[in-house]
């Protein structure tokens, strides 16, 4: 499992990856604030899942399991959000006027999306002594610190599992408080957890993200109290 690409194409994946994760931050912040309130916009979704596919392949070529862990379970649930938000059917009604050729491609391509994280965990998995040594008992990583840095991707993973329940009951894609709140909480251990590892691709990627989920914390607020107005 050793992997004897270049460190600054390693890097470079990483910080293409986090600069989608910012550009999706940055674009929903965008389309609040012109619209007054949290919206939860497709290209959201988007962004999410292409970042989170390239940031997979990073974590795993850095043989960093915190990241692999942090990535697997958001991935399927930006999968759900695009469905939610109409944008697989969509396609499929859009291609299915048009050649079996791009039906397949549109289908393959799907199916690439959904079964890349499954063969990546499988592979590591398949050697489990080589698992342990590479990912579990790396001298350069202490167990305290891969405990810490998994637990920091869990919380911030757990933000898009209550995203998902959130938006499940109502039927809608949409991004409450609670999913910035528990941003701020996940960005704050990763953020640790990265200076510790020396890793300038977590460090700057979560740094960017606080003013955002601050500021969608703010424009909720804000709603909430007009709301409330309203009903006076």
């Amino acid at each position: 499992m050793e992997h004897n690409l270049s460190h600054w194409f390693v890097f470079g994946l990483g910080f293409l990856a986090q600069g989608l994760f910012s550009a999706r931050i940055l674009v929903q912040w965008i389309i609040s604030e012109r619209q007054k309130r949290v919206v939860s916009p497709t290209i959201f979704w988007v962004l999410s899942l292409i970042a989170s596919y390239i940031f997979f392949v990073y974590g795993f070529l850095r043989n960093d399991f915190a990241i692999m862990l942090g990535q697997v379970i958001s991935y399927y649930i930006y999968i759900w959000n695009l469905k939610a938000k109409g944008v697989w059917s969509s396609s499929y009604r859009n291609e299915k006027k048009s050649s079996r050729l791009k039906r397949m491609a549109l289908i393959a391509l799907l199916a690439l999306l959904v079964i890349t994280p499954v063969i990546g965990i499988s592979y590591i998995l398949s050697d489990f002594e080589e698992f342990k040594r590479q990912f579990l008992q790396r001298s350069n990583i202490p167990l305290w610190l891969l405990v810490f840095g998994s637990a920091g991707q869990i919380i911030f993973t757990l933000r898009f599992i209550y995203q998902l329940a959130y938006s499940k009951r109502r039927n809608e894609s949409l991004l409450p408080a609670g999913f910035w709140i528990i941003s701020l909480v996940g960005s704050l251990i990763i953020v640790s957890y990265a200076f510790i590892r020396k890793d300038p691709v977590l460090a700057l990627g979560q740094s960017i993200g606080f003013i955002s989920y601050s500021r969608n914390l703010m424009l909720l607020r804000r709603e909430r109290r007009a709301k409330t107005l309203q009903h006076k």
